[in-house]
């Protein structure tokens, strides 16, 4: 029997796997741009993540176009730390959305008794050298991304051309067709014609 990850229920799982985990998996990741932590949110392990990146090609395109917006999120987060000195909340949060946030975790750590979770302060020479050591992999990405879209411009272009290829040579082989016709028509005719006007 497959062992589930926990946090994801039985009840909504297709051949073992949760279903919609993909969508889950690849917005969490371009978050967090950490597998691990992408993972638990969809309810899989990471390996098979890992597992289907390595079958899937579009899957695989998804995974990488996250990870180069979860980087893009990470710079976004130093130039502000920078900046101010402190790092937004979560992206596209009202103040309100905040403050339920805030008293959502009072509250369950007045009904578990457990201690508030320390309170976790961003790490800007942690910050640089991720982006460092990632920044080679995620321009190779946007290179990729950038040549396929480059590649199926051409691509549309160059079957563009060959359509117009094809009908200039069915028009062509149809002109001479019908001139092959007309010439045989005056031909036939043309001796008659010649007669009638002598």
């Amino acid at each position: 029997m497959t062992k589930h990850p926990a946090g994801a229920p039985a009840a909504h799982r297709r051949h073992g796997l949760p279903r919609k985990w993909r969508e889950t998996f690849i917005h969490a990741l371009g978050e967090t741009s950490n597998v691990a932590a992408a993972a638990r949110t969809a309810g899989i392990s990471p390996s098979q993540a890992y597992k289907v990146r390595r079958n899937d090609p579009e899957f695989r395109r998804q995974w990488f176009a996250a990870l180069c917006e979860g980087y893009d999120n990470l710079e976004m987060d130093l130039l502000c730390w920078l900046r101010t000195g402190k790092v937004q909340d979560m992206p596209g949060q009202t103040p309100d959305e905040q403050s339920t946030d805030k008293q959502k975790e009072k509250d369950v750590e007045q009904t578990t008794n457990r201690a508030p979770p320390a309170e976790r302060k961003f790490d800007a020479a942690t910050a640089l050298r991720v982006l460092t050591a990632h920044r080679e992999s995620v321009a190779r990405e946007r290179g990729r991304q950038t040549m396929e879209d480059e590649a199926s411009v051409i691509a549309a272009i160059n079957a563009k051309i060959a359509a117009m290829r094809s009908r200039e040579r069915a028009t062509a082989h149809l002109l001479k067709t019908r001139r092959k016709a007309g010439d045989a028509a005056k031909r036939k005719t043309g001796g008659r014609d010649g007669e009638a006007q002598a």
